[in-house]
């Protein structure tokens, strides 16, 4: 049989609960024996707290903890940024289109995670580029607005945030006596909710300081950023009708936006596998972020480093098995109430009932 590695030691308790669990300073703990399991490493040793008393396996502070199919984690992880759809990834895979969806969401919170942990402290030092991406989920009834705050220079994009649309444009007399009973019995979209978006993701990417922000002349901008009056903030419009070429000032997201629709089988032009649910765009696009910021070159023929290379975060490029070798725990981060509510599986979909919340104790 095949050991799990011997080199492994526990940082702090995984419970919750225990007074060693956001800080390790001071642990102790013993081995506690070992369990045999059917794929590999076959035998997991197992470790007592000696401040709770509690037990736990070298698996708790593994991405794979708990999954049954642990091996199809990071398959699954190149696939969904492959543009493939759930059924088409469980159809190699020879397991469930649910086994996919659970470890896609699975996904999305560790990317969450990670997102929020590299975020680079102190002063930004390059520009910021924001666009709204719109796409929908469940219906064209419901869509939404993903908006990413990305450097300049590096590429890097520093938070995202999301909010709920309501549906625009053209329409025939029988599409708005539809969307009219939806907003009946479900409410209307918040109108402000871009404008909230948009200083809430400021306020995630960024500590209060000077910053120059490029982005188009949507009419929520303005307003959102006066609302962050701790920052000095610099404003530079370019016209959405500019050719989206690598000389327009919203290149880097820009970039970002067309890099969501090439890779994900959800936001493809009239796709039949667009999310079902807002929650998984949500974690669909935060995997996509976090792959893009350490995993993907920035130009694929040069291979001249990730965006987090070009940030300074890192010195090389991430590999998916290195972005997943180690668990976050979300009780150990301070996250914003926006990415804790992403993180919870919070965001409902209207004509959805029931949603299925994150509340497990011990598996994240």
């Amino acid at each position: 049989m095949t050991r799990s590695e011997d080199t492994f030691t526990p940082e702090h308790c995984p419970r919750s609960d225990c007074r060693s669990h956001a800080c390790g300073v001071g642990w102790r703990w013993i081995h506690f024996g070992h369990y045999v399991r059917q794929c590999e490493p076959r035998i997991i040793p197992r470790y007592r707290c000696l401040h709770c008393g509690r037990t736990f396996s070298s698996q708790s502070f593994s991405t794979t903890y708990y999954l049954k199919r642990p091996e199809l984690l990071e398959p699954i992880a190149h696939r969904v940024v492959a543009c493939s759809g759930y059924r088409q990834i469980a159809r190699e895979a020879r397991c469930s289109p649910s086994t996919v969806m659970g470890q896609v969401t699975r996904l999305g919170r560790h990317a969450l995670l990670v997102l929020h942990e590299m975020r680079p402290e102190g002063e930004l030092t390059e520009e910021a580029a924001i666009d709204g991406f719109e796409s929908f989920a469940y219906s064209q009834f419901h869509p939404l607005h993903l908006s990413p705050f990305v450097g300049a220079d590096s590429h890097y994009t520093y938070a995202f945030t999301f909010a709920r649309l309501r549906r625009k444009g053209s329409m025939t007399r029988q599409q708005k006596k539809i969307r009219a009973q939806i907003e009946l019995k479900h409410g209307r979209p918040e109108p402000k909710a871009v404008k909230d978006s948009i200083s809430t993701l400021i306020r995630i990417a960024a500590d209060p300081q000077e910053i120059t922000i490029r982005s188009d002349e949507h009419k929520a901008y303005p307003p959102a950023l006066r609302t962050l009056r701790e920052y000095t903030i610099t404003h530079r419009c370019t016209p959405s009708t500019e050719p989206r070429t690598p000389h327009n000032p919203l290149f880097p997201v820009n970039l970002l936006d067309l890099q969501l629709r090439h890779n994900s089988a959800n936001h493809k032009r009239e796709t039949i596998a667009f999310s079902k649910r807002h929650q998984s765009v949500i974690e669909r696009g935060a995997w996509l972020i976090v792959w893009r910021n350490f995993c993907k070159h920035f130009s694929e023929r040069a291979q001249d480093g990730t965006p987090a290379m070009r940030a300074g975060i890192t010195d090389h490029p991430w590999s998916v098995k290195k972005l997943l070798e180690r668990r976050r725990f979300a009780t150990r981060m301070e996250l914003p109430d926006c990415y804790r509510e992403y993180y919870e599986r919070k965001i409902d979909t209207p004509g959805i009932q029931n949603p299925r919340r994150h509340a497990l104790k011990l598996a994240f």
